[in-house]
């Protein structure tokens, strides 16, 4: 029998969870069957959540794809089993536009190690070379790194007035506006905030600085979800969201929860797209040849199955890793296929956003009170 999604949900509809008439397919009780490699994870809400509910709705998924799907010595199977949402009546405001910046996307990854600040500086650089005016802000408090991608890890911004208010100047390299938690701190300085603070050295930076006029604002967020997020999303309307991870299933795993994170219900920051890194890898002597390290496509197996587009994949190549330590982004290169690559990836993510801007409202910034008041993902 073929192992793939679909065996996995003929099997599950001969399921009927507790308290329900149809089985947990067509009744709405399953949310999300995910597959990476030789594990299954399945997710479903019941509208009895009794302990003894739960076990038993757990036990029987895990039983009948052990029976009906695979072999248990072969698959493992893990079970999310959870009590339907509350209808969630938490007021959302319009977020506070930046003057002069037409977009704002958030570069985020569910891990750290995946390369999303070098994706971020390579999609910042493309996007120059397009001809749009392009800004980054490197959220990444505690571990901020655009500064040494862009050479300008010695740099300071200055101070501006502009209608009478002194600003901050950010930056500027390769024909870029860049600012960074980096630029105010010594090398070996380790940050050691909490989250207020954080979050108003973030606030100074977004709405304190001389932007000027851009047609992008690519924000480099902190790895995995947590209290800087969500100063960003309260900050600020963003266009929509980037997830950056690697093939392998404990990023997949990560990169899932970040994706869940700007789909709840009081976030709804529209995703437009997962980027594969670190994708395979072809040694100069064998041109020919593909190695897929870390597993192969599991970022595009993702994306299908959270139903949020697949923006291309980006391969091991010594020369990114080299070009990022010099301070000189890989897509600056005139020739090979590097610069290519990730034009194609920035031009899926055009089309995504032109795709987001015909079809939905302005998203909104995020207003939370309580972490208690958010919805779970969908």
């Amino acid at each position: 029998m073929i192992f793939d999604k679909q065996t996995v949900l003929n099997a599950l509809r001969t399921i009927t969870t507790p308290g329900d008439a149809e089985n947990m397919v067509d009744s709405g009780a399953l949310k999300n069957v995910v597959i990476f490699g030789d594990e299954v994870i399945v997710d479903v809400t019941i509208s009895n959540p009794t302990l003894q509910a739960k076990k038993r709705t757990e036990v029987d998924i895990m039983k009948t794809i052990h029976d009906l799907v695979f072999e248990k010595a072969k698959v493992q199977v893990r079970v999310s089993v959870d009590k339907p949402a509350a209808a969630s009546n938490a007021p959302t405001i319009k977020g506070q536009p930046i003057e002069g910046i037409q977009n704002i996307i958030a570069v985020a990854s569910g891990k750290g190690g995946v390369g999303k600040s070098t994706v971020t500086s390579n999609l910042a650089v493309t996007l120059s070379k397009m001809g749009f005016k392009v800004g980054v802000l490197d959220a990444d408090i505690y571990g901020p790194s655009i500064p040494m991608m862009f050479d300008v890890f010695d740099e300071r911004p200055l101070s501006v007035e502009v209608n009478g208010k002194a600003k901050m100047k950010p930056v500027e390299n390769y024909g870029l506006k860049i600012l960074s938690i980096g630029f105010f701190t010594k090398p070996n300085q380790a940050v050691i905030w909490r989250g207020p603070m954080a979050s108003k050295a973030l606030n100074q930076m977004i709405f304190d600085a001389d932007w000027g006029e851009l047609d992008f604002l690519l924000v480099d967020l902190p790895p995995g979800t947590g209290d800087i997020h969500l100063s960003i999303m309260q900050a600020m309307p963003l266009t929509g969201a980037i997830v950056v991870s690697t093939p392998q299933s404990v990023a997949l795993a990560d990169a899932r929860k970040g994706v869940a994170m700007f789909k709840q219900d009081s976030i709804q920051v529209p995703v437009l797209g997962i980027i594969q890194n670190m994708a395979y890898f072809t040694p100069k002597e064998l041109p020919e040849n593909k190695y897929y390290i870390f597993g192969q496509g599991g970022a595009e197996r993702l994306s299908e199955d959270l139903e949020v587009p697949f923006l291309g994949e980006i391969p091991i190549v010594q020369t990114i890793r080299e070009a990022g330590d010099v301070g000189r982004p890989a897509a600056l290169q005139d020739e090979g296929p590097l610069p290519e690559i990730f034009e194609n990836i920035t031009q899926n993510i055009v089309s995504e956003m032109v795709k987001r801007h015909n079809s939905l409202p302005p998203t909104e910034a995020i207003k939370i009170t309580t972490m208690a008041g958010c919805s779970a993902p969908k």
